[in-house]
């Protein structure tokens, strides 16, 4: 009897398992990571991104520096004030020239009013021509004398402006070099803004590989916070002279890239190529070999299946393999868990962070 319930009860399981219906499988999570430029071809130069535009903020006049009103770090706004310098003595050669400008003014007066006196007399032959053209040169003197201290008080009126030092653009105060209380000279760097808009990574280039770069030229640049993204560049400027304490010529890479999500002070590594073409690499887990022929994983962007890609491959690295053949810079590859995986299985794409990575389809 319980061989024959035993019986009844596997064709009975049997026939649930056969009724027709698919079994549905459950899709399971894949690391995917892009190829990168093999690093073994490349040289690698330690970076800090900085703003395009760093320009000098300084007074336009000399004098002793009274009050700071930002610090280093800081968003400023344009025409924030920034530094202020003592107005004591500005404003004493601004009334100064207040008090001249009101001096010339009564002094036209004067002469204008003796030249109109004159001419009258004149014109009744009660004095001579060259009285009335003594008192007409005295009227046209005091109108010029009038004109010159005028615009030495406007002069004046901008220099009691300039008193108060504001940002040229809007952007963050980068360093700051002075103190209050500090004498300054005019024109002596205040501070050095960082100007809103467009970032690019400053790097040294060594003296004795220095006829390899060129203004142009494209590089990759990794940012120290998001160590497995490559981001486009290009080498934007070279210095013409070698740092005379550390022999190298300063350079600024540019990102080709739109929108790149690098903050000042950022460390970052420019990888730049050595002569000739550089191959893809991928990392040596996502690597996998049957019977000799080494392939990888490739996603499928539009349904996010599994495609098993041949390529030929290099000189293995320490983490990485280069990729000769095979591959394109575009591919999602799998990186971890090769083994396992079989043509067509359906992924859900992850990236290290296990954060789901939207794949873009190839035109």
């Amino acid at each position: 009897m319980l061989r024959h319930a035993l019986f009844v009860s596997l064709i009975v399981l049997l026939a649930a398992c056969g009724n027709g219906e698919p079994v549905e499988q459950s899709i399971r999570p894949a690391m995917v990571v892009q190829p990168q430029p093999a690093t073994e071809m490349m040289d690698a130069y330690a970076g800090e991104v900085r703003a395009r535009l760093e320009p000098e903020l300084a007074f336009r006049i000399g004098g002793k520096v009274a009050r700071r009103l930002v610090e280093v770090g800081d968003q400023v706004r344009k025409d924030q004030p920034l530094a202020e310098l003592d107005p004591q003595d500005v404003r004493l050669q601004l009334e100064a020239m207040r008090a001249q400008v009101a001096a010339a003014e009564a002094n036209l007066q004067l002469v204008r009013a003796e030249r109109d006196r004159y001419k009258t007399l004149l014109a009744r032959q009660l004095v001579s021509r060259s009285q009335y053209d003594n008192a007409e040169n005295l009227y046209r003197s005091g109108e010029a004398r009038l004109k010159q201290v005028r615009a030495e008080f406007d002069v004046a009126s901008n220099q009691a402006g300039y008193a108060v030092l504001r940002a040229s653009q809007d952007g963050v105060i980068a360093r700051r070099m002075v103190e209050v209380g500090q004498v300054v000279a005019a024109g002596q760097t205040v501070f050095i803004l960082a100007a809103d808009g467009e970032r690019e990574v400053s790097i040294s280039l060594p003296e004795q590989a220095f006829e390899r770069f060129k203004v142009g030229q494209p590089v990759a640049v990794e940012l120290w916070s998001q160590p497995d993204r490559r981001f486009p560049g290009r080498i934007r400027e070279i210095s013409p002279a070698a740092d005379s304490q550390s022999r190298t010529f300063a350079a600024r890479v540019a990102f080709s890239a739109g929108k790149v999500p690098a903050e000042l002070g950022q460390s970052a590594r420019v990888f730049i190529a050595h002569n000739g073409e550089v191959p893809l690499s991928v990392p040596l887990s996502a690597l996998t070999a049957e019977q000799g022929q080494p392939y990888v994983w490739v996603v499928d962007p539009r349904d996010s299946t599994l495609k098993r890609t041949p390529v030929r491959v290099g000189a293995y690295a320490e983490s990485s393999v280069p990729v000769l053949e095979g591959l394109q810079a575009s591919d999602w590859v799998i990186a971890a868990g090769v083994q396992v995986l079989r043509e067509g299985q359906r992924v859900r794409p992850v990236d290290r962070a296990n954060r789901t990575v939207k794949l873009a389809a190839k035109e």
